[in-house]
């Protein structure tokens, strides 16, 4: 593999952002979609609203949870002889079927996307790299859509749909987002922004798509045209061609790192907000069809209405993309924001009955819930720095799927209490709002005049990281 001095900005780079564009759109497009489907299943199972939720709860969580695991990987290769990268640590060569390798020892590791500490990285992105593994999920989340089509039960969805799925889709996005990144430096966020593009694309011609196939072929042959669909994720991952940098910042080992987060005030406290954020940020997307279809709405107007929603989210995500830019100051004040008016929004569901005042709100809803999540990237790098951006981003992940996995039955056990959805919309923006508060309390959140965090000062950090290495074998630094 070729080794570069930077990041290309540009070359097949653009071949990688068209790969994460479809798979955003064939993960969370169906995601975002998959409510049309919950009248359906609470009719053909008979099963409170409560239960049902978990179906989609569980895909979420092990979404994000597996997400966790794949950017966590204990060791890495690295072409480079350890006289011409400067390691300060222990390095083995290995040379069976993989050309000349060094291999790191646990202590110190290469600042790769796909290769950081953790238990299953190591045996996927590391040794397979980014195409296969994102292959193997696109036939994974496929094969839980097919054999959802022959479930008998909710538990034979929880196990299809919630975690065969559930598992495919966290092996697609998360080692696509981490390809595209070796590729752009100057433009990734501009090449970011237009990966997540297909969410709301896709999220506005699913709803109705779904709906249309649940009114001709019933949910088992709906279940049987999205596992086709799914099928190619499996295109996507093919396109991926992994790209190795000839400076790889080295930050610290795996212990070393989780300590340092562990310790860490400002990470533990806004990890504890997007957990909130995600306990309220999905119940539109999975309850919002049941309740207009409460309101007396037929089917596909109420599918349309998500359909409204995704297009503006797709307009939230490059407008707040642009002002993450263009505002000076920490980011968290702008995810405030947004944060804010969607926990409003939400908790003004239950008000509007009328069909004018719901469009308005969800138009509202889709522009503030798309803005809230670039910017959500955008804070973790300003409080972590690079260097430990990743495990970072694993160990965020892995927390607040509790929030995605509690939040939709948790709203759906309040909609079989009072017999409708008032409280689960009311609660859902009470979480979003507390959210909200705890972000209130991140460094520099009130000071204007603090810069931002620069790039080249961030890989500084990483590059100083001091980490303690066995004595054994090991020189002086």
């Amino acid at each position: 593999m070729a080794h570069r001095a930077e990041p290309p900005d540009g070359g097949w780079g653009w071949v990688v952002v068209l790969s994460a564009f479809f798979q955003s759109a064939l993960v969370f497009g169906v995601l975002r979609s998959f409510g049309v489907f919950f009248v359906e299943f609470v009719a053909a199972f008979e099963e409170p609203a409560a239960r049902v939720s978990w179906i989609a709860s569980i895909g979420i969580a092990v979404q994000q949870f597996g997400s966790e695991l794949l950017l966590l990987g204990p060791e890495s290769c690295d072409p480079r002889p350890p006289e011409g990268r400067g390691d300060a640590g222990t390095v083995k060569e290995m040379g069976e079927g993989r050309g000349r390798c060094w291999r790191k020892t646990p202590e110190i590791f290469s600042q790769n996307p796909s290769s950081s500490p953790g238990p299953v990285g190591s045996a996927l992105s590391t040794k397979f790299g980014p195409r296969p593994v994102v292959m193997a999920g696109g036939i994974l989340a496929a094969s839980g859509m097919l054999l959802a089509s022959f479930a008998t039960s909710l538990t034979h969805l929880y196990l299809s749909i919630g975690l065969l799925s559930g598992s495919g889709w966290a092996l697609t996005f998360t080692p696509t987002l981490a390809c595209l990144s070796r590729y752009f430096s100057r433009r990734r966020s501009l090449a970011t922004g237009l990966a997540l593009m297909g969410v709301g694309l896709s999220s506005f011609a699913f709803a109705p798509l779904f709906q249309w196939l649940l009114s001709h072929y019933a949910w088992r042959g709906a279940l049987l045209l999205v596992s086709a669909l799914s099928l190619h994720l499996v295109a996507c991952g093919a396109l991926l061609r992994p790209l190795s940098l000839a400076e790889d910042p080295i930050v610290g080992g795996p212990g070393a790192q989780l300590a340092s987060l562990l310790h860490h005030g400002p990470f533990l406290r806004y990890t504890v907000a997007l957990t909130l954020i995600n306990t309220g940020y999905f119940i539109p997307y999975v309850h919002l069809v049941p309740h207009l279809r409460d309101l007396d709405w037929d089917p596909l107007p109420a599918a349309f209405l998500l359909s409204v929603a995704a297009i503006s989210d797709l307009v939230g995500r490059l407008a707040s993309g642009w002002l993450g830019d263009a505002v000076p100051g920490p980011v968290a004040r702008l995810l405030m924001l947004w944060t804010t008016l969607t926990g409003v929004i939400l908790a003004l569901y239950p008000v509007a009955q009328a069909p004018t005042a719901l469009m308005a709100l969800t138009v509202a809803y889709g522009f503030t819930s798309g803005a809230l999540t670039p910017v959500a990237f955008s804070v973790l790098p300003e409080l972590v720095g690079t260097g430990k951006i990743y495990c970072g981003l694993g160990l965020l992940q892995m927390v607040e799927s509790i929030g995605g996995l509690l939040g939709a039955p948790l709203s759906g056990y309040l909609r079989d209490m009072t017999g409708n959805y008032t409280a689960s919309f009311v609660v859902a923006g009470a979480f979003l709002l507390a959210g909200s508060g705890v972000l209130i309390t991140l460094p520099h959140f009130f000071c204007f005049s603090a810069p931002t965090s620069k790039p080249q000062d961030l890989v500084t950090e990483a590059l100083d990281t001091k980490v303690p290495l066995p004595k054994e074998g090991l020189g002086e630094d």
